[in-house]
């Protein structure tokens, strides 16, 4: 996939990095025997729904490891943060989702590809959103395949340090839904800084990247309490 990685990001993978991938997967089907991790195990489909999209959200960061800390909300299987782990050793990512089977096998992963860099935590946004070691202590936040935009936002926001940024990950992406996140993010302190639209390099898949900017401190009655913002979204 040397090519597809160069034309489309303008990046590849270091040999050791395509060995971890290798591990990787090999990992995640090994634990799809166990636990329903993800219906994605084709090899080519794995690389583009699970490393090509996850890294495609990251694109602007890979040449330059910059960012300090990172956070993976809803990670599930551990995408996108544990691929941005590997090719950001520099960074600390916390993967954070809410089902404890599921992040005590990505802990056991984590250690047998003895990453440093990732720490996988239980708990749901809402609630971590409002812990002292958590709350705007971020430079990343991403979302994939959450929750409707305003959710993700009032998930991510609470999370971030001031100037730090939110990639939400979404497969189509409307004028009416941009409409709706701005309306919850002039209450949590963003605002939408671009729209990234691109297709997948393989099945020509529609994606976009919204990525949201956090310009002052997300007010304290945010998040609010675990369920509400999925069923009484801001906007």
């Amino acid at each position: 996939m040397t090519d597809q990685w160069q034309n489309t990001l303008g990046w590849e993978p270091s040999a050791a990095q395509q060995q971890q991938f290798q591990q990787l997967y090999a990992l995640i089907l090994e634990g799809n025997t166990r636990l329903n991790l993800t219906r994605i195990t084709q090899p080519e489909e794995f690389w583009e729904k699970h490393l090509w999209d996850s890294l495609r959200g990251i694109k602007g960061w890979l040449q330059a490891d910059t960012l300090a800390k990172a956070i993976d909300i809803g990670t599930g299987a551990g995408f996108p943060g544990i691929p941005m782990a590997l090719v950001l050793p520099q960074t600390q990512v916390t993967l954070l989702d809410s089902i404890r089977k599921r992040m005590a096998f990505l802990t056991s992963l984590l250690r047998e590809m003895g990453v440093k860099n990732a720490t996988a935590v239980v708990g749901r946004a809402e609630a971590v959103g409002q812990l002292p070691q958590y709350r705007e202590k971020y430079d990343v936040a991403m979302i994939r395949a959450v929750a409707a935009a305003p959710v993700c936002a009032e998930y991510a926001l609470p999370l971030l340090k001031v100037g730090g940024k939110a990639v939400l990950y979404r497969g189509h992406w409307t004028a009416e839904e941009a409409e709706g996140l701005e309306l919850a993010l002039q209450q949590l302190g963003g605002a939408i800084e671009s729209v990234d639209a691109f297709t997948t390099p393989l099945t020509q898949g529609v994606r976009h990247c919204v990525y949201l900017s956090k310009d002052k401190p997300t007010p304290a009655e945010f998040p609010r309490a675990v369920g509400v913002p999925a069923s009484q979204p801001l906007g």
